[in-house]
């Protein structure tokens, strides 16, 4: 499953056609809202993907999808000393 600006779409229309005519549903997003979903004709049937259903929720107005990515990677803080935990026992005595 695959998401796709129509700009983006526009100028690799022959690239999407393939990934489509190989089984994959494409949705098309016009400033990131979801407008249209190619699928191929054999699976043209409810959708069987979450991302595609998702896109017809949120063209139905059910649910709002988030409009930033999400964070691929977090860092994890590594601190030194007591841990927290036990300073608030602490504090609670």
């Amino acid at each position: 499953m695959s998401s796709v600006g129509v700009k983006e779409l526009k100028n690799r229309l022959t690239h999407y056609l393939r990934l489509t005519k190989q089984g994959e549903e494409v949705v098309v997003t016009e400033r990131g809202k979801p407008i249209a979903l190619l699928q191929p004709i054999q699976t043209a049937t409810p959708t069987a993907s979450r991302e595609a259903r998702l896109a017809q929720l949120a063209a139905q107005g059910a649910v709002t999808l988030p409009t930033r990515k999400f964070l691929l990677r977090i860092r994890r803080i590594r601190v030194s000393g007591t841990p927290l935990s036990k300073v608030v026992l602490e504090d609670r005595r």
